[in-house]
């Protein structure tokens, strides 16, 4: 495969942008360690409703996978990744991910099963974790019956935890006046941001360390400079052009990346932006937070 050719060719160990949320090769800079903390703590506390936004590409799916990666034996959890669902099959989906298997063909039949199940990890002070990635594609009628859910409680604790993630549009849907209820009841909320070029430069290094590069540095000043440009600190997007251009500078022979070759990339993977020459100074240009329009 040609990606393992180009981690010889670097003296790599394995590929340091993969898209895949492993665990293993996790790294957080400040807006992830702040997420994470506030993930895990609004679990292990039974805090409730707690809501995670950020834009397209800037790690919340990793962040998840890193909160699950955390959570102990006590904890079940359910993981809906695909909201668009009506009420039944939701709850049909919901008891499945907590492997709840008792025969429901009305709504009714799954708030009870689900309601006796929440109790019984109550009794073993267990906690139970409802996920739901991608909300902003939740309708206001599942919305409400998610608000409804978070209705099951003892006087003293929440049986049920959930967690609603989803890109920045989510806010504008908790922002209507019909789910005020639902808003009134989010008592943690965290908002990833992109990485400033300080905290992208140190992404990339532990990237390339985590995967066995000892070299002198295989991506030059300017370089990085014009990745930032281009990506805006959208960790996704360092990725994927950090891959392809280890790849093509490989194919070339190259051992260093240099910013004609992540300028080529961006080209090719028809970045918005990718066609703005930038020089390397740019004081005389005004300032343009362009990466905000990005939805790759």
């Amino acid at each position: 495969m040609a990606t393992g050719m180009y981690n010889q060719f670097y003296g790599l160990t394995r590929s340091p942008f993969e898209m895949a949320p492993d665990p293993s090769f996790l790294v957080l800079q400040e807006t992830h360690r702040e997420g994470l903390a506030t993930l895990v703590y609004g679990v292990e506390s039974r805090k409730g409703f707690v809501l995670l936004t950020g834009e397209v590409g800037t790690g919340k799916t990793t962040l998840l996978h890193a909160l699950l990666g955390q959570l102990d034996s006590t904890t079940s959890s359910a993981y809906i990744f695909n909201p668009k669902l009506d009420p039944i099959d939701f709850f049909q989906m919901f008891l499945e991910e907590l492997g709840i298997e008792s025969k429901c063909e009305t709504k009714a039949d799954y708030l009870l099963a689900l309601n006796e199940f929440l109790i019984d990890r109550l009794e073993r002070n267990e906690t139970v974790l409802l996920i739901i990635d991608e909300a902003q594609n939740l309708s206001p009628e599942m919305l409400e019956e998610i608000r409804l859910l978070s209705n099951l409680e003892t006087s003293s604790s929440k049986l049920l935890q959930i967690m609603l993630v989803g890109q920045p549009e989510l806010n504008d849907l908790l922002a209507r006046p019909e789910l005020r209820q639902l808003r009134q009841r989010i008592v943690l909320r965290h908002h990833l941001r992109p990485f400033s070029a300080k905290e992208m430069n140190e992404y990339v290094d532990q990237r390339l360390a985590m995967a066995g590069y000892t070299g002198g540095g295989i991506l030059t000043r300017s370089a990085r400079r014009r990745l930032f440009q281009i990506t805006g600190g959208i960790p996704r997007l360092i990725n994927v052009v950090c891959d392809s251009s280890l790849l093509t500078a490989y194919g070339r022979g190259e051992n260093r990346i240099d910013a004609k070759t992540i300028q080529e990339i961006a080209r090719d993977l028809m970045l918005p932006g990718f066609e703005r020459e930038l020089d390397d100074d740019e004081s005389t240009r005004p300032k343009r937070r362009w990466y905000h329009r990005f939805r790759f």
